[in-house]
């Protein structure tokens, strides 16, 4: 199986919802970009038309890969872009900035390629299960950016009141995946650590000159410089060990909950998923509405079954509870909140397998569906063709020299439970038993040998 093998394969669109106010401060765009992340449109937008980060508003982060649809909104500045990769049209004004709850829904479009007969053919019975049961709603890889350009978790440097290894981290760790300027201004940022008076020979260093800023004005100013960054690069350095926390934490709680033959696996950036393909009665009853917390200090359990499950994935790191703060800098705040333990993508569909132009040979079928803001539907795609991932299973990042992520193991996924024997017939029965009594007569009958 081959996901985002085209950039056309993969399309959202973001169905949204704001009050219009024809006098507002606020324009706001639909954004069509391909091949760009939502932060690198903004970089783009405030590059080309001097527009501050903080000017700059939007609902949720979209996917690099594929081509979306999203709501964008420019304080006080009215812009026209149509670049090949990316696009703005103007849909009416707003009088406050756009943010989460101005999202409804994404609906998603996604073509599966290099698929098998036998695999195409079981993409209807997987669909029957998800609609049952739903998807476990976990971070996908796209969550853990850092980590899979050789970051790590920058939240534990934080934790631990390592301010400076954090920030080297952030802006002087190059990634052996990137191929653009910023790696070469990262590696500079390496080379020349604490000679912040050098200017880097790369135009692009300049969305890093708040940080350098205040290094020069204070060579051990971490803290300050820390707080130069963009607010949401801040909130997703937090969030993406608390997103790595509720995974570890609803996967030990599932392996204790269930049995395993009810489980399959797949594996993601941090090593494995397990998601049940169904649910005793009782326990989708019970579950239906259930949520997980995103661990914080002032996190609740309602549930014992969940708090052992929090801790066990915490005592793994070394960690209690209320550790979860960044003393030396509390800007970088764990935030309590519930997240749905199932999601349950709506008007799932799956087209009739087709000949796969990209793969010659082979099929493909276009798989559509929403879902709510914060599921992803990359993991969606995954359950549904499970089956799939195990023979064409995407390579698992190994680690390189100088990486400080760690990546488990590849893992074979679960194997589905066998097929329960269809019962036999009477006559089936009765022609057994003469045929086994034919062959004693007939064995009974031979001479024996002589020696």
């Amino acid at each position: 199986m081959k996901l985002k093998q085209r950039p056309e394969d993969f399309s959202v669109v973001e169905s949204y919802r704001f009050d219009t106010a024809p006098r507002g401060e606020y324009f706001v765009y639909r954004m069509d970009k391909q091949k760009l992340s939502t932060l690198q449109a903004v970089e783009r937008l405030r590059e080309r038309f001097h527009v501050k980060r903080t000017d700059v508003s939007f609902c949720g982060l979209k996917d690099k890969q594929g081509r979306t649809e999203q709501l964008i909104a420019v304080h006080l500045k009215h812009i026209d872009l149509q670049d090949p990769d990316l696009k703005l049209t103007l849909v009416g004004r707003s009088a406050e900035p756009l943010s989460a709850r101005n999202i409804t829904s994404n609906r998603f479009s996604v073509i599966v390629r290099d698929l098998s007969q036998a695999e195409a053919e079981r993409i209807p019975e997987s669909i029957a299960e998800v609609a049952r049961v739903g998807v476990v709603n976990y971070f996908d890889s796209q969550r853990f950016g850092f980590v899979k350009h050789g970051q790590g978790f920058i939240a534990k440097d934080l934790l631990r009141g390592d301010l400076q290894a954090a920030l080297k981290a952030l802006i002087a760790h190059p990634s052996p995946l990137d191929r653009t300027e910023d790696a070469k201004v990262k590696q500079w940022f390496s080379d020349h650590w604490g000679e912040w008076d050098k200017h880097p020979p790369f135009e692009s260093w300049l969305k890093y000159r708040p940080i350098v800023q205040r290094l020069r004005e204070n060579p051990n100013g971490f803290a300050e410089a820390l707080m130069a960054m963009d607010r949401r690069l801040r909130a997703m350095v937090v969030y993406e060990f608390q997103s790595a926390l509720w995974n570890d934490s609803v996967r030990r709680f599932l392996q204790k909950a269930l049995q395993p033959k009810d489980l399959l696996a797949i594996r993601y950036q941090l090593g494995t998923l397990i998601l049940p393909r169904l649910l005793p009665r009782d326990l989708h009853k019970a579950w239906k509405d259930k949520t997980f917390p995103l661990l914080a200090p002032d996190a609740k359990f309602d549930d014992p079954a969940v708090r052992i499950a929090c801790e066990a994935a915490l005592a793994r790191e070394r960690m209690k509870l209320e550790e979860l703060v960044v003393t030396k800098l509390p800007a970088f705040h764990f935030k309590y909140e519930e997240r749905p333990l199932f999601v349950l993508p709506g008007k799932l569909r799956v087209t009739e397998p087709a000949e796969d132009e990209a793969n010659h040979g082979r099929l493909k079928v276009v798989l559509s569906f929403t879902l709510p803001p914060g599921a992803y539907a990359t993991l969606v795609v995954r359950r549904v063709c499970w089956f799939a991932t195990a023979e064409h299973a995407e390579t698992v990042p190994v680690r390189r020299k100088g990486q400080r992520a760690v990546v488990a193991k590849p893992v074979v996924p679960v194997a589905p439970p066998p097929p329960r024997p269809v019962p036999k017939g009477f006559l089936e029965r009765q022609k057994e038993r003469k045929a086994s009594k034919q062959a004693a007569r007939e064995g009974a009958a031979k001479p024996a040998r002589k020696g």
